[in-house]
């Protein structure tokens, strides 16, 4: 099954105000102690948060970076990182090319035979993240809570797949290509056919060879 798109072209925060108000019952000293404590708390906070993770895409054009987002779509990133764990997506393909919209991989082998997936998952759409350029989605059936493993790079600001888009549901973004968007223009340039079945295939295959988690 070809996961198409719906379109062909498919913490801590504290109030300084609260602080200046406790001034005549406490005093300065007080005041200015509890200030402190909340810029300790706040970087203590900041301090603590985990670095994005990133995953590298080595393809045959060149390498793309990516930076999850799992504080917008946990399950999503979740997801994306056990198949990239499990080297699901080394050898396979981006199987769908549509300059002027996205491309679209991780399902295939050069040979256009499908790869079994685990289980999908609920959509994460409704996340505040946009279809814009350089923006990594989930690709999809009809059915919203079907995304498993393929994956597209949105090649322009395609606001019609945001949440709730014509179906009520969209396409859940998930990361974004930090390095390596001149790869992506490089792949969005490929010829392309139909092949087994499958339209905007490029001629030439081109292969995902590893994905890894970058550091």
């Amino acid at each position: 099954m070809n996961h198409l798109t719906q379109c062909d072209h498919a913490p801590i925060a504290t109030s300084r105000t609260r602080f200046v108000s406790l001034l005549p019952r406490f005093g300065r000293a007080a005041w200015l102690g509890a200030w402190v404590l909340s810029g300790a708390l706040a970087q203590a906070a900041d301090t603590a948060a985990p670095a994005p993770v990133r995953v590298a895409l080595d393809t045959s054009e060149g390498r793309i970076v990516i930076e999850l987002r799992a504080d917008k779509a946990p399950k999503t990133v979740s997801n994306f990182v056990q198949y990239v764990q499990d080297g699901f997506y080394d050898g396979t393909i981006f199987h769908r090319v549509i300059d002027g919209f996205m491309v679209q991989g991780g399902g295939f082998t050069p040979t256009m035979v499908e790869k079994p997936t685990r289980p999908a998952i609920p959509i994460e759409s409704n996340n505040g993240l946009k279809n814009v350029r350089g923006s990594v989605a989930m690709a999809r059936t009809p059915n919203p809570n079907s995304a498993s493993a393929q994956f597209f790079i949105n090649l322009v600001d395609n606001h019609f797949l945001d949440y709730p888009g014509s179906d009520g549901y969209g396409y859940t973004v998930f990361g974004s290509v930090v390095e390596g968007l001149e790869v992506v223009d490089k792949i969005r340039a490929a010829p392309t056919g139909n092949r087994g079945g499958n339209q905007n295939v490029p001629l030439t295959p081109i292969l995902i060879k590893t994905a890894r988690i970058s550091k």
